[in-house]
């Protein structure tokens, strides 16, 4: 059995370590390499870190519209999760095209799926085993299993979801022949957008939406107020009423009230300096209760 896999990030890796174990990866197709942190230094994608250290050949097209060597590999499954590009119908021509999407389809087609459960407060998300066709996620259901949300941040549904990935991927492929394709129903579809930085800006209005954004938009690209980073919270309270970004409680952490609720804030990081405590930094401006904190 030879698979053509297309992937770039974590979620991926978990994959494509799966079906590297039961067959022939003819090749790996992945992200190019991008600038990272304040140097810019080239990273690859940890897809293609992966394909390296277990020898695997891999290709970076910024574009597929060109691509004649997956034809030419002639493979069997062209197998795709989290790429980051679309594939064009030259390509789904060459062999079924399964992708593994990390949501129930037709709910949540898209680039940010995980992040949109979250903050959606669904109470239920999962893996889709697609047969991709010229849409966006709109192609065919082969198979799908779910996981609770409950209070996950979106890292740790991207692991969870991974190790569903890397397990439901091997059946289909294994079952192909004898699984009957599911439309979608187009009517019930939602999409979720690509998560931009400004997405994870917060004011003191909701408690239950600052910890959504803030399970949801964990490790990247966090959420922030006016005046700091919030970096470790925990909910208090999501029905109480108080006045927006009133300090409520100084202790292990900084209780601060909501026109809805209550969160209390551990680890904060204002613009250009280090993480410190939320204590520390309230201390430090002399705040007291009854004080706004920003």
């Amino acid at each position: 059995m030879k698979i053509v896999f297309m992937g770039s990030p974590d979620y991926a890796v978990k994959i494509l370590d799966e079906l590297n174990k039961r067959y022939d990866i003819a090749a790996v197709y992945t992200q190019p390499d991008k600038p990272v942190g304040r140097k810019k230094v080239l990273t690859p994608t940890p897809v293609k870190k992966y394909a390296i250290e277990n020898g695997l050949e891999v290709f970076m097209p910024s574009t597929l519209k060109n691509d004649e060597i997956i034809e030419k590999l002639n493979p069997d499954f062209i197998v795709v999760a989290a790429y980051g590009l679309l594939l064009p119908e030259k390509i789904l021509n060459v062999a079924p095209c399964i992708n593994l999407h990390a949501s129930l389809l037709p709910k949540y087609r898209g680039a940010s799926p995980i992040q949109s459960a979250i903050l959606n407060g669904d109470k239920y998300t999962g893996v889709t085993a697609m047969l991709m066709d010229v849409g966006l996620d709109t192609g065919d259901i082969l198979a799908w299993d779910y996981t609770e949300v409950g209070n996950k941040t979106s890292e740790d549904l991207f692991n969870e979801l991974a190790e569903i990935a890397a397990k439901q991927t091997p059946y289909v492929i294994d079952n192909f022949g004898k699984i009957e394709p599911l439309k979608q129903i187009d009517a019930l579809a939602s999409y979720s957008p690509k998560i931009k930085k400004q997405d994870g800006y917060v004011s003191f209005d909701s408690a239950l939406t600052i910890d959504r954004k803030y399970r949801a938009f964990k490790p990247w690209p966090g959420i922030f107020c006016d005046a700091f980073k919030i970096n470790e919270m925990e909910l208090i309270d999501t029905d109480s009423q108080n006045r927006p970004g009133e300090i409520i409680d100084i202790n292990d952490g900084v209780t601060v009230g909501c026109k809805k609720g209550k969160i209390k804030l551990i680890k904060i990081q204002v613009p250009g300096k280090k993480e410190i405590s939320a204590a520390d930094y309230v201390n430090g401006k002399r705040l007291k209760i009854k004080d706004l904190i920003y």
